[in-house]
């Protein structure tokens, strides 16, 4: 059996506080553990086309187990993050991802998409474990809302590097070996966060401060919540920037590798390119916060967000009226202004997930399990939409992906002057 993991509070005056100075390593800890919900979903996009011909299936089929993943990560936070607020955060952490692990090797051994889907479907109900409660762990050792931005930039910089090397491996998987071997390697990760988790990480949530929740106080709870103008704003700002995310996780693939005939190799190339550009906006994000106002760097990248999105849809639309006779001579240069769009309106997220974040959370320190879960929800239920909406328009421009980039970046847009001063 494991040996208890000593919390990080003291006990001051009859009460439990947060430690004054967070460990460096907890950044990277929680990181390594959030990962797992994007290596999840990153390291199969170069992948699709092989699934196609493995199972017998459709690329529409096989985009839509990419919506299964995000329904499932939305429903999964409703649940995992009361209960982490009632046993702690590290019970649900090993659960989820041991379940993940186990989930992972039925994917990877599924005879048709249909048991695939139903295995991802249960990885992704685990999985969501890893994405809400790091963050309520976050929450629990920085109640300041500046300090907790610059955390969580820390924890976008760890596990943004997670999906640099996840398109990676994918690609040289499908390039030398079978498209199953993703997903042994994911049940691996998951095997390795449970043990991370049962070996390395404290407790955050003292016995204290833990609560004892019903079905209709937890109701209360999430109503509560979504009637907070605070809350509810920079929870949609989140959702939104979701939305744009994943317009482009779902279509990028068919749109490079079919579309403009990347191999499965480069295009994974071209995936960590992109994530190094939200990884960098990120620690951007951690040496402006403290500087400047938090309200405005999230301001600030929502316009930035807009501008490259209009850049996108000006390119694609351009690339559908090119003449025959010059496609060509302008192919190269329609992929290159394709690829510097998208940088700058995915750039962006990086300094917007961890500023709406802090800011949905900043309010409600006694429960910040609901609230990191209610917000998650929010997330890839617009992450899910996404990839509904684009996996039903065809595949073969980058116009779909544009739109949707354009439609959630807009989103952003008009919910920003509704936040609170």
């Amino acid at each position: 059996m494991a040996s208890p993991v000593q919390s990080p509070y003291t006990k001051v005056g009859g009460a439990y506080e947060p430690p004054s100075t967070t460990p460096g390593w907890m950044p990277i800890l929680l990181g390594v553990l959030t990962a797992v919900g994007p290596i999840s979903t990153d390291i199969y996009l170069p992948a699709f086309p092989a699934m196609v011909r493995s199972l017998h299936t459709t690329l529409g089929s096989v985009q839509m187990t990419l919506s299964i993943w995000f329904v499932g990560l939305a429903i999964g936070q409703l649940t995992v993050g009361p209960l982490s607020d009632r046993y702690g955060r590290r019970a649900p952490l090993v659960a989820g991802n041991a379940i993940f692990a186990l989930a992972s090797v039925v994917c990877a051994i599924a005879p048709n998409v249909a048991v695939f889907s139903v295995a991802r479907f249960v990885a992704s109900l685990a999985a969501s474990a890893s994405l809400v409660v790091p963050t309520a762990c976050v929450r629990d050792l920085v109640p300041d809302r500046n300090a907790g931005a610059r955390m969580m930039s820390k924890l976008v910089m760890v596990m943004g590097v997670v999906p640099i090397l996840a398109p990676m491996l994918g690609g040289l998987v499908v390039t030398f070996a079978s498209w199953r071997t993703i997903f042994w390697a994911s049940a691996v990760y998951g095997a390795i966060c449970a043990l991370l988790v049962l070996r390395v990480l404290p407790e955050t949530l003292p016995r204290r401060r833990r609560q004892r929740l019903s079905s209709i106080i937890l109701v209360s709870r999430y109503l509560l919540l979504l009637r907070h103008r605070g809350f509810l704003t920079h929870a949609l700002i989140g959702g939104f920037s979701t939305f744009m995310s994943f317009s482009y996780l779902t279509a990028a693939s068919p749109v490079f590798i079919v579309g403009f005939g990347f191999s499965p190799l480069h295009f994974s190339m071209l995936f960590g390119v992109f994530a190094v550009f939200m990884i960098g906006a990120s620690q951007v994000n951690g040496m402006l916060v403290g500087r400047v106002d938090a309200g405005r760097i999230l301001t600030g990248s929502v316009l930035l967000a807009v501008i490259g999105a209009l850049a996108l849809l000006a390119v694609s639309i351009w690339s559908l009226h090119l003449p025959a006779h010059r496609h060509d001579h302008g192919a190269s240069l329609i992929v290159i202004l394709t690829i510097c769009t998208m940088a700058v309106a995915l750039g962006a997220t990086g300094l917007i997930y961890p500023n709406a974040t802090m800011g949905a959370l900043a309010d409600h320190a006694h429960m910040a399990g609901a609230a990191s879960a209610l917000t998650g929800t929010m997330q890839y239920a617009f992450g899910a939409l996404a990839g509904a909406l684009l996996g039903v328009l065809p595949s073969g421009t980058a116009l779909p992906m544009a739109g949707g980039m354009l439609l959630g970046s807009l989103m952003m847009l008009a919910t920003l002057p509704f936040r609170p001063r």
